[in-house]
C-alpha cells in the first residue's frame, strides 16, 4: 500500500500493533475536537455518545487540560463504563428531567460547546438547554436523523452549529502540526487514548465481525485479523 508520509505516525516498540491499529481516527478526532472547543473559548464541554471509545478519549484529554465534561448517555450501564475512566458528570438522556438537569449543570460549569456524534432531535434538546452563545460541533450522525432547530435559538440566543470531519481537517494541518500531533499520540496512547478491544475475528469472518460490532459498539472495538499478526 502506498500512502502520503504525512498520513503516517510512528507508534514505537512499546505500543502493541492492536493499539496502533486504533490510534488514528478516534484519537486524532478527540484531540482535534477538544482543541477546537478550547479555541472558541470553552471552559467546559458537553458530549453525546459519551460512552463510545472516542467519548472516553475526550474525557481523558479534557481531564488533562482541566476541562470539565458533561457526559450524555442513554443507558444506565453506560454510566459505569464512564465512571471507570474518571468521568465526573453523567446525564441520561432518557431521564424525565434530563433537559432541566442539563440546563442547571451547563450553566453552573459554563459548558458552551457540545461535541455531538448523534445528531437528530438530541442535538436540538442539548443545544436548547445550554447557555447563551453555545455551539454544537457535529462529528457524527448515529441517529441518522435531521437536526430540528428553532430559528429563535440562532437569532436570539446566538447559538451555532458547525461540522467536523477528520478527512477535511487533516490536509489543512502544517507538517509541524502533524509532528506535534504524533508526539501527543505517543504520550497519550497508553492511557487517555487507549482503545478497548472487545473481540477479534479472522478475515474470513469479516461480515460476522461487522454484525457483532453493530450491536456491541460501546463494549469496544472489533479487530479483523489477517495472516500478519504480532510477532511474525
Amino acid at each position: 500500500m502506498i500512502t502520503d508520509a504525512f498520513a503516517c505516525f510512528p507508534i514505537g516498540k512499546d505500543l502493541s500493533l492492536e493499539q496502533g491499529a486504533c490510534l488514528y481516527v478516534n484519537p486524532i478526532t478527540a484531540i482535534a475536537l477538544v482543541e477546537r472547543a478550547q479555541k472558541v473559548g470553552a471552559k467546559a464541554l458537553v458530549q453525546t455518545a459519551a460512552a463510545s471509545a472516542l467519548g472516553k478519549m475526550v474525557v481523558g484529554i479534557a481531564t488533562r487540560k482541566s476541562i470539565k465534561v458533561i457526559n450524555i448517555v442513554r443507558k444506565s450501564e453506560q454510566e459505569e463504563a464512564l465512571k471507570a475512566v474518571g468521568a465526573e458528570y453523567i446525564l441520561n438522556s432518557e431521564a424525565s428531567n434530563f433537559e432541566r438537569q442539563l440546563r442547571i449543570l451547563s450553566k453552573e460549569l459554563n459548558a458552551t460547546v457540545c461535541l455531538d456524534a448523534v445528531a437528530g432531535e438530541l442535538t436540538s434538546r442539548v443545544l436548547s438547554a445550554m447557555p447563551y452563545g453555545s455551539r454544537a460541533i457535529i462529528y457524527g450522525g448515529l441517529s441518522e436523523k435531521e437536526i430540528p432547530l428553532h430559528a429563535g435559538m440562532m437569532i436570539f440566543q446566538d447559538k451555532k452549529l458547525e461540522g467536523f470531519w477528520l478527512s477535511t481537517w487533516a490536509p489543512q494541518q502544517t507538517p509541524y502540526r502533524i509532528w506535534k500531533l504524533s508526539r501527543q499520540l505517543k504520550s497519550l496512547a497508553k492511557k487517555e487514548l487507549k482503545t478497548d478491544i472487545s473481540a477479534r475475528f479472522p478475515l474470513e469472518r469479516a461480515v460476522e465481525a461487522i454484525d457483532y460490532y453493530s450491536t456491541n459498539m460501546t463494549k469496544g472495538k472489533v479487530l479483523i485479523q489477517t495472516l500478519f499478526t504480532e510477532g511474525n
